[in-house]
């Protein structure tokens, strides 16, 4: 089935193409821009457009989709002399997908407003595997008028789709779902080492970890590609910082005295410096492998995450107590 909405999507990486497959797949009129032109010919070959501009990608599209490094890579696209800002105008809609400081998408989708357009702040959580099945978890922040005019996509974009409130709301929630799942991963890899030194068995101890209370969607997915010496999970080192530095940066903005954040913070930067600012996140054991000469390797486990559940159809998540 084919739907009559223009989509456009600007960011072919590791996240964004995996999102705009979802797009396509599901027979939405799909055009694409990257840097990286080698990067659009999958989608392209599969009858997707092409844009020359961010602008004339806005202007043949009825909801442009961003999903990029950074904060300054997003502004660069919509603010730049051929931006998308000079594309977009009264009923088109701008989606910010990436993860990003709350205050600039703020300022973006002001700019956005100002042009008669709409803006809708959708971060996603889940892990790649799951953007690429469209099961992935989406919050966006916008209006409610416009959530409800941009639910059919969101909800063929992923699966569980919360609205979290006005703009920024869903980068702030973000930000704090990437700390949560840094600490579990920082914490993972000290106990799988601390159980290695004291002589356990690392297959045993996955399974320990699996069915206890101590089990969480970061162990079931990146201590697997740990114990299989790929550390590949689609996420960066740099990414990591990025992240919990905005979480920290929201924390002070706040007066909230944090202890474990700037010890995470601190660990990625050492890790960053030591293997590079692209080196996978769960490389990050690296550092205690180095300490202690061990190996925290175990046969069995995949190199990569596969979502092993069927695509299925999205829906909106309702907060308790809200109706």
């Amino acid at each position: 089935m084919t739907t009559a909405l223009k989509v456009g999507f600007v960011g072919l990486g590791n996240v964004g193409g995996k999102l705009a497959g979802s797009v396509l797949r599901n027979g939405f009129e799909l055009t694409v821009r990257d840097l990286d032109t080698a990067a659009a010919q999958a989608f392209l070959d599969k009858g997707a457009h092409w844009a020359d501009s961010p602008r004339a990608l806005a202007e043949r599209c009825d909801v442009v989709i961003t999903c990029l490094p950074s904060p300054a890579a997003c502004s660069a696209v919509l603010e730049g002399d051929d931006g998308l800002l000079h594309g977009l105008g009264p009923g088109k809609i701008w989606m910010e997908m990436s993860t990003t400081d709350a205050s600039e998408v703020q300022r973006m989708a002001a700019l956005v407003q100002a042009k008669g357009a709409e803006a809708v702040d959708c971060p996603v959580s889940g892990g790649c595997h799951r953007a690429a099945t469209g099961n992935i978890s989406i919050f966006a922040g916008c209006s409610r008028a416009t959530f409800e005019r941009i639910l059919p996509l969101l909800t063929t974009l992923g699966r569980r789709v919360l609205h979290t409130g006005d703009i920024g709301t869903a980068s702030i929630l973000k930000v704090m779902t990437n700390y949560l799942a840094t600490a579990n991963l920082v914490t993972l890899c000290e106990a799988l080492t601390t159980m290695k030194a004291a002589g356990l068995d690392l297959n045993t101890t996955y399974e320990a970890i699996k069915i206890s209370s101590g089990n969480s969607f970061v162990h079931e997915t990146e201590s697997q590609v740990i114990l299989n010496g790929s550390r590949d999970i689609n996420f960066t080192m740099d990414l990591v910082s990025k992240d919990i530095g905005l979480f920290q940066s929201i924390a002070e903005a706040g007066n909230v005295p944090l202890e474990v954040s700037p010890l995470l913070v601190s660990i990625f930067k050492d890790g960053q410096a030591r293997y590079g600012d692209r080196e996978w996140s769960p490389n990050i054991i690296k550092r205690l492998e180095d300490a202690t000469g061990l190996s925290i390797l175990a046969h069995g486990f995949p190199a990569e995450i596969l979502d092993d559940e069927p695509e299925e159809p999205g829906y909106e998540v309702v907060p308790p107590g809200r109706s």
